[in-house]
């Protein structure tokens, strides 16, 4: 870690640290709005496939939204959802190839990320930007989707019309968020467990649903369709251990990939790993 990070790190632990002290639910309701932050946004350059891309938008939550569309018309849609604090033109390798397959193909950055507008963005938000793009620019035939997006996606098929004919792409996916929670809390030193308690708390007041009903292994009780789940042994941010409680049930419409060394970041961009997607689709 950079040092620069690391002091500024160091800063907001202490910063919690005091905070926890004066008050319980502002600690909580702060922790919650840095949970919901990119604190980066991609700064890659555009690709040069983006630069053909056709731009189209949407409004949500009173932000402007960035998408990109190729190859507009075809009977076969896909749709790429990027991770947190990613952008959609991490997965600028992959609209060739599904160009060359004849589908349609549509990427947008989520809220508070790449080009669109907003500050923060939650699994509900992220959710409700899909159901909104399938509305709008639907029907869509599949998706890939990375971490956090792969959660998104989950919870909104759930409550999306879609049958065992559409796939469903999930690479190194965001699937307990009572983990990302567990991780977030020890990365910023807050071991208090009223603040725990307050911090779920203030989940379910906004969503009407406890942290761990944002899961992808109970969603895919709801999922219909035929789902490759693409994960690293040694992904340490989502961990794999998560993913096998969906992977030991053996659902006939989920097929597990366990790859070894590619972590969380660089397993979308492994060439091995994009050809079993384009492949899949």
């Amino acid at each position: 870690m950079k040092l620069t990070k690391l002091l500024a790190l160091n800063y907001i632990r202490l910063k919690f640290r005091v905070l926890s002290l004066i008050s319980v639910r502002k600690t909580a309701v702060a922790a919650f709005r840095l949970f919901c932050t990119p604190l980066e946004k991609s700064k890659k350059q555009t690709p040069p496939v983006f630069k053909f891309a056709e731009p189209i938008y949407e409004l949500f939550n009173g932000h402007k939204l960035k998408g990109y569309r190729w190859n507009k018309g075809q009977p076969t849609k896909i749709l790429i959802l990027h991770g947190f604090a990613s952008a959609a033109h991490k997965f600028h390798r992959y609209v060739l190839p599904l160009i060359e397959k004849g589908y349609e193909v549509i990427a947008f950055d989520a809220p508070a990320h790449g080009s669109s507008g907003g500050d923060t963005i939650n699994a509900l938000e992220y959710k409700m930007m899909i159901k909104k793009v399938l509305d709008n620019h639907g029907p869509v035939h599949g998706f890939i989707s990375h971490s956090f997006g792969g959660l998104a996606v989950s919870l909104a098929l759930e409550e999306t019309a879609h049958d065992a004919n559409t796939k469903v792409v999930l690479i190194a996916p965001a699937t307990e968020t009572t983990t990302a929670i567990d991780n977030a809390f020890k990365l910023l030193g807050i071991s208090n467990k009223k603040v725990r308690t307050a911090f779920n708390q203030l989940i379910e007041e906004i969503s009407g649903q406890k942290p761990e009903w944002f899961s992808i292994n109970r969603a895919m009780n709801n999922i219909n369709a035929k789902v490759l789940w693409i994960h690293d042994e040694y992904d340490d941010t989502t961990p794999l251990i998560d993913a096998l409680k969906t992977k030991d049930l053996r659902r006939p419409n989920v097929e597990f990939v366990v790859t070894r060394g590619l972590g969380h970041s660089r397993i979308y961009s492994d060439e091995e790993v994009m050809n079993r997607i384009i492949d899949f689709l």
